[in-house]
């Protein structure tokens, strides 16, 4: 079920805290279309970088808007993925940790979302 509020939710991962939280919107360059994003940063609040997994609108690729659940990414081909679900986020968190993203860097890390989707998916999530 969606959160009915927008406040940052808290997650904790190997003994570090993270703040994290889904939002949607519309892009208004590149074809405009929905986009829905996924940030997470290390806690306190400015102790590190922002990571984001950026799920943009395209062919075969669905994001939740007003007329279907909120935090809901789907890919025709690989599945779909509920980004308000800890779990979920967790894996995500995880593979951009594994690929070298470092909380404790300072600025802002844009990743494809779609990109981790598959193997989310395939973790169950």
């Amino acid at each position: 079920m969606p959160r009915k509020d927008s406040r940052a939710r808290r997650l904790v991962a190997d003994g570090c805290a993270y703040g994290w939280a889904v939002r949607h919107g519309h892009r208004v360059q590149a074809g405009g279309g929905c986009r829905t994003t996924l940030t997470l940063y290390a806690r306190p609040r400015g102790a590190g970088g922002l990571l984001r997994f950026v799920f943009d609108e395209g062919p075969g690729r669905y994001v939740a808007g007003f007329t279907a659940g909120s935090g809901e990414v789907a890919d025709v081909g690989a599945g779909a993925l509920n980004l308000h679900e800890p779990g979920t986020v967790r894996v995500l968190l995880d593979a951009a940790l594994a690929r070298g993203w470092q909380p404790q860097e300072r600025g802002e890390t844009r990743l494809d979302g779609w990109t981790f989707l598959p193997a989310a998916v395939a973790a169950g999530r």
